[in-house]
């Protein structure tokens, strides 16, 4: 991938960027295949041993919470979504300057997959049926997005801005896995010194 000129002067950390991506053997690229069809399949349905990855998600939510509620109420409800994305996102960007094409994936198909259980969490707003879990004071526990969409003035539209966040959760990941795919199969492993096969 070649960057602007003007973008690697100014930030040479990015001319990173540019380097060849590591190749990915194909038998890893089939069995991340199936691993990604069998959970789009388990999150479709709504239930499966995969989806378990939600509950990792949880204490780093409510960690948000309890990492930003130094900056004021409005900050610290909203930091719990925002850790929940942050963590995966920062992790892809780790992986995409090692040039590391598994990793970025997987970091990326998670952060646009907690879109789903935030989306989740969006419609529940006005209804608030959904059970809470709370780091603080039970009786004092408030819903994110009830809070967030009431500030916005926006809390009436609360399920259709939940059904906006799972289809972008749904397409990121579905574009995702078609990126991988890609990346995996357009890039060859470097040839070994004396190995005069020729490319397949």
């Amino acid at each position: 991938m070649r960057l602007p000129d003007t973008w690697t002067e100014r930030l040479p950390v990015l001319e990173t960027l540019e380097d060849p991506w590591t190749a990915t053997p194909r038998y890893a690229l089939i069995a991340w295949l199936i691993f990604y069809l069998l959970f789009l399949y388990q999150a479709a349905r709504g239930n499966g041993p995969l989806l378990m990855i939600d509950v990792v998600f949880v204490p780093i939510h409510e960690g948000g919470h309890l990492l930003f509620r130094f900056f004021g109420q409005f900050i610290s409800v909203a930091g719990g979504t925002f850790l929940q994305l942050f963590v995966p996102f920062t992790l892809a960007t780790y992986f995409a300057f090692q040039r590391q094409p598994q990793g970025t994936a997987l970091c990326t198909f998670f952060c646009f997959e907690q879109l789903l259980p935030i989306s989740r969490y969006m419609a529940d707003a006005r209804a608030q049926d959904l059970p809470l879990l709370t780091v603080g004071d039970p009786e004092f526990v408030i819903h994110d997005w009830n809070y967030l969409f009431t500030a916005f003035g926006v809390l009436d539209h609360d399920t259709q801005i939940a059904a906006c966040i799972r289809a972008i959760g749904w397409l990121g990941m579905f574009a995702t896995v078609l990126w991988f795919t890609w990346i995996s199969w357009t890039t060859q492993p470097a040839p070994k010194q004396g190995d005069h096969r020729w490319p397949i």
